[in-house]
Parts: structure tokens; sequence; C-alpha cells
């Protein structure tokens, strides 16, 4: 049965000159209005022990905009700040459900830069979205439709490191699942091979259902490593290092959009080919404080393919099954069921006492499968 889901379409676009000038107006002041509210709420919270709730904050940037101090608040679009506050509002409704450490401030050089328009706050018509208190349309670049009849209800534009502006729209969209297949795969996440599948897949594994790994930043550590010596060459607050800086995060936007291009069409290949998957509770914030393994491990993105592989298969109509973190995958014989007493990392094919020769991925991929089809 086809589902309606909230799903976000993100294009780049190229904003004029008065426009990139009022969009950086509206991060700036977003961010303000944020960092303020959340220094209220924390000397509410330590010096008299309340909590400032979202309409608190709402009727005090009112107040604000009365200041001759923060007057210029009036300047930019109200919508953004608004949701400035709801954002923080959520962050403290997180923090205090113990979801999420207790919110920090907004930094100029290091937060993301974005501002966010709700339905009120812009007006798309054929094609053509245009923000409050905005010059003209955005020279949005329209790689991909948007649904048939799609109705935005947010717009969030940001402009990334390198320099680059996008626009995500957020509307509905219907989704219709995918034609059962019966098939059923066993996931185990690697560094040599990025994964190893339980059975092989035509045009998507080699013979032995090995993907292997692109190593996406180790391909450009030679470029990467010379910009960042050039920029540190450059004196602080110079213009040249402005320019240095911007050379070194457009390097790492291309090690990050290929690498996301690269997972996207492997999940969306495994999910399209089987019924079932099943995968691995790994738990890569610990694994990547091994500092032999942290920088092949961050580069391979186990935690990105597991979040993919999850809404793809909500959306499709798959069953996605997670196996324990502790579970013995690479040790369990997939033939007999002898568990070795140990299995370092340097071995990579052994044998088992009931004459199995196992490759250890491909074993472990049919364990990690096994184990998933036992706990449904």
């Amino acid at each position: 049965m086809a589902q309606t889901v909230k799903r976000a379409y993100k294009y780049r676009f190229h904003p004029t000159p008065e426009q990139a000038e009022e969009l950086a107006r509206t991060f700036g002041c977003a961010r303000l209005v944020y960092n303020k509210a959340l220094e209220e709420r924390s000397r509410a919270y330590t010096l008299e022990g309340r909590r400032v709730s979202y309409v608190e904050s709402s009727a005090a940037l009112t107040e604000w905009k009365r200041t001759d101090e923060l007057a210029f608040l009036n300047e930019v679009s109200s919508v953004p700040l608004q949701q400035a506050l709801r954002h923080l509002q959520a962050a403290f409704t997180n923090f205090f459900a113990k979801r999420a450490r207790y919110p920090t401030f907004k930094s100029r050089k290091k937060s993301r830069t974005s501002a966010e328009y709700t339905r009120s706050a812009f007006t798309y018509q054929g094609g053509r979205l245009t923000l409050a208190k905005m010059n003209g349309p955005l020279n949005i670049v329209w790689s991909r439709p948007l649904p048939q009849g799609a109705e935005p209800s947010t717009v969030t534009v940001s402009k990334d490191a390198a320099g680059r502006w996008f626009v995500s729209i957020l509307c509905q969209d219907t989704i219709r699942p995918l034609n059962p297949t019966g098939e059923a795969v066993g996931i185990d996440a690697g560094i040599t091979a990025l994964v190893t599948l339980s059975r092989p897949i035509l045009g998507v594994t080699d013979a032995d259902g090995k993907v292997v790994n692109p190593r996406h930043e180790r391909a450009d550590r030679r470029k990467l490593a010379r910009a960042q010596r050039a920029l540190a060459r450059k004196e602080k607050g110079s213009a040249n290092r402005r320019k240095a800086k911007l050379t070194v995060a457009r390097v790492y936007a291309r090690i990050a959009d290929r690498r996301r291009d690269f997972l996207h069409k492997l999940t969306t290949s495994i999910v399209r080919e089987n019924q079932t998957v099943a995968i691995e509770d790994l738990t890569v914030r610990n694994m990547v404080k091994n500092r032999s393994l942290a920088r092949a491990i961050s580069d391979a993105s186990w935690r990105e393919v597991r979040i993919m592989l999850e809404y793809k298969a909500q959306w499709y109509g798959r069953e996605l099954l997670v196996v324990d973190r502790w579970f013995p995958s690479s040790k369990l014989c997939s033939a007999c069921g002898a568990i070795q007493r140990s299995m370092p990392l340097n071995v990579r094919t052994w044998e088992c006492a009931c004459g199995a020769a196992h490759d250890r991925d491909v074993n472990a991929a049919k364990n990690i499968l096994a184990a998933g089809l036992a706990e449904r």
C-alpha cells in the first residue's frame, strides 16, 4: 500500500548579490536570536531554577525588536527568527528527556549557516520560489522535479563551508512499496570491502558478494594535505587565508559528495533486490577511538549506510533486522555452528574443524542473516 511521507528535496541555487546579502543578514539574525534566547534560558534555570517556555522566548523576541540595540532584527523576515526559537525549544526538550546534551551556543565560524521559512514566509508557484523580503525568485538548479502537485510546507536555505548555496524543500510525497522479492541478505561491514553480502548481487558486488571500498578520502588525501599546508602558511585574518580555507572546504565537499552518492546507489540496490536485510548494530562512536583505524572507519561511513537502509526499507516495504553488536559473527562457523576461541583481524580466511573453509567476511554475513532471521 502506498504511503504518504514528508520528504525533503535539496537543490543548488545561485543567489544574486542582493539576495546573498539578505540571506547573510537573516543567517546572522537567526543565530543571534538563538544564542540570546539560550543565554536567557540558562540564566533563568541557573539563578531561578525555572524553565523558560517557547511562548516566553517569543514574547522576549518581540521586546528585543523594540530596543534600539536590536532594532535591526526587524529588517529580516520574522519567520526564521521564530523557527530558531522552535529549534532551541526542541533542543531543550531532548535534553530534559535525556536524549541529547545541553544546548550550546552557535558559532559564527563553525555552526551551519541556515534559515528556515514556513509556509507564510515564501511563495511557490509555477516552479518559482520566492522568500519573504527577498527581491525576486531564487535561481534554483532543478536537478530533479518535485512530486506532481507538491505543496511545500517548509523551505530551508543554507550555505556550506565551500561557499555553495542550497535550498531544501519539504513536501508531502507518495511512495509506493516495491514488489516483494522473497530474497534475504546479511551484511557485514568492513574496511577493505566496504560491505560483504551473504549472497552476491549482479552489478553490485563481485562473485564473493563483496563491495570494494572506494576510499574517497584516501583518493583525495594528497590534494587535501596540500590545501591544508597552504592554509597553515597563511596569516590569520588575511584575505589569502580565507581563500585557502575555502579551497580546503571544497576538497572536503568533493569527498563528502562522492561518498554520499556512492552510498545512496549501493543502499538503493540492496533494498531493491532483497525483501529482508540483516545488519549488525555497530557502535561506530566507540570504534573510531582506535587510532589505527579511526580514519578508515570514518571514511567508510558505516553509520550512514545504516541510516539509509533504515528509511529506504521503511519507504519501500522491506524488513530490516538488526543483530546484537556482541554476536560472534566472525568466529562462528556458518556450517556447523562451532565458535572459534579467537579471531585476530589479520585472519581473513580460516578452516573449521568440520572441514568447512571460510572467507571471514562472507562467513560473518551469512551468520548475521541467520541470527537476524532467528530473532524475528
